[in-house]
């Protein structure tokens, strides 16, 4: 099939960019919980948008760098996982806001990341581990002061 139909929310159109006519997107079937984990675990819920700020080759690969939303860049870590318009990557270096992927030709051939450039707005979802991991975090936090 070459066209699908989703209902969105009017949350998930607030963090995310692409939807009102996208040329293309990228889907991946879910996981089963009896599959072996070979990746990343992600959700599919879009955090925020970022932006490609470089995007060049780098002999048969390529770097990928994007800012991220201030409060998005304290989830991004080195060697962590991140997905960018619901691609799942590793980042290989942050500073600051700026995060830089290196893409392999697989991913360049077989994923949407082959149609953006410089300037690209792009849905990020941040690290599922860091996300509870900061929740919990919080949780123990306020429960301490509280009691």
């Amino acid at each position: 099939a070459t066209h699908f139909f989703v209902h969105v929310s009017k949350a998930t159109l607030e963090v995310t960019v692409g939807l009102d006519s996208p040329k293309h997107v990228n889907l991946e079937k879910a996981l089963r919980l009896s599959d072996r984990l070979g990746g990343h675990l992600v959700s599919g819920h879009v955090d925020g948008i970022g932006q490609v700020c470089r995007f060049e080759p780098i002999g048969d690969c390529w770097l990928l760098a994007i800012r991220a939303p201030h409060p998005l860049a304290k989830y991004i870590a080195q060697k962590g996982s991140i997905c960018v318009d619901g691609v799942s990557l590793t980042v290989n270096a942050i500073e600051h806001d700026i995060f830089s992927i290196n893409i392999i030709p697989h991913t360049i051939q077989n994923t949407i990341i082959q149609h953006l450039g410089i300037g690209s707005r792009v849905n990020l979802e941040i690290d599922l581990i860091a996300r509870y991991v900061e929740r919990m975090t919080e949780w123990s936090n306020n429960n301490n002061e509280s009691a």
